[in-house]
């Protein structure tokens, strides 16, 4: 198998050149890691020619590579790619797939330019505008509208990362004793997580709620849709890495956004404005939705998949009891 390393630019040029992805004629002339993604590989090639973004998903997290992930899982991601081909304003608002190398692998995209992801937001300093929040509501309505299917099938169940999704959502953050000490974070954390850990209504609510996740669905989801995946570029936001994509309930999509505005400190009008741009927002299960809400904004503040927040420890004691409430009201 041919693995991608950023300190080993001929051997990739012999690889690209093998699967003509370049030509005889160009070289590699930088080679640098694109972004902070935590799942896979990511590096930005430039040639000669122009420049590109080479992608691929090993056997484990990047970022965590004890915890072991689907190998194939970028071929599920290209196929998301290709299916939203055909719609010009999501193709619009993400890198288009230029080469798929499925034994190796391997995915080869559009590189967008030099861009900076939205987790500037968890600085605290930072709101989100209500432009901002437009272009990125509008992304979803288009992608769970257009993409909707009649009857459910099988079609990008993306089962294997939904199961590693559901462990590191609704499975690991809510036991007592997982190894992972949250005073490493911030003291305090470990004592004030033990209250929703040892919680038995919230966790029969969670398990409920990470069955609705496992369901398959009519909507087409990004399944990753958080600021870690909104780029601000030179052409405007753009949406990238849409990995845990899946079938699903548009709640999912939904929850995980407002959980991520709640995160980062925007106000209710701010959260409102979401209610407002996304079309169906008054069919959606509200339940379900503030349970999604709920959830991941726990799983963020005492599960594995830590963000960059500034957040005090009285600011997360509030956003738990927040998430408490959502999920259990």
């Amino acid at each position: 198998m041919f693995i991608l390393n950023a300190n080993e630019p001929n051997e990739l040029a012999y690889y690209l050149k093998k699967n003509e992805w370049i030509s005889d004629n160009d070289a590699i002339t930088l080679l640098s890691v694109a972004g902070q993604g935590n799942m896979n590989y990511v590096l930005r090639v430039t040639t000669m020619q122009g420049s590109f973004i080479i992608k691929q998903s090993r056997a484990y997290v990047e970022k965590y590579p004890q915890i072991a992930a689907p190998e194939k899982r970028v071929l599920t991601e290209a196929a998301f790619y290709k299916k939203i081909s055909t719609e010009k304003t999501i193709q619009k608002r993400m890198p288009k797939l230029l080469g798929l190398d499925t034994l190796n692998n391997i995915m080869i995209l559009e590189d967008l330019g030099q861009a900076n992801d939205f987790n500037v937001l968890y600085n605290l300093e930072q709101n989100i505008t209500e432009e901002e929040i437009s272009v990125l509501v509008s992304y979803l309505n288009v992608l769970h509208q257009n993409f909707k299917k009649p009857t459910i099938d099988d079609e990008l169940a993306n089962l294997e990362m939904r199961k590693l999704n559901y462990e590191h959502i609704f499975h690991y953050p809510f036991l007592e004793d997982n190894g992972f000490n949250l005073d490493t974070i911030q003291d305090g954390l470990q004592t004030l997580a033990l209250i929703y850990k040892k919680d038995a209504i919230l966790k029969q609510k969670i398990e409920l709620l990470g069955t609705a996740y496992m369901t398959k669905g009519n909507y087409l989801l990004h399944g990753d849709y958080y600021p870690a995946s909104w780029l601000h570029t030179a052409d405007g936001i753009k949406i990238i890495d849409p990995e845990f994509c899946y079938y699903g309930l548009r709640e999912f999509d939904l929850g995980v956004f407002i959980a991520h505005l709640y995160l980062s400190n925007q106000d209710e009008n701010t959260i409102d404005k979401v209610k407002k741009y996304y079309n169906d927002y008054q069919e959606l299960n509200s339940a379900i939705l503030n349970g999604f809400i709920g959830v991941e904004i726990m799983r963020r503040l005492i599960g594995l998949a830590q963000l960059p927040l500034k957040s005090d420890l009285k600011d997360k004691e509030r956003l738990l009891k927040l998430a408490y409430q959502l999920i259990t009201n």
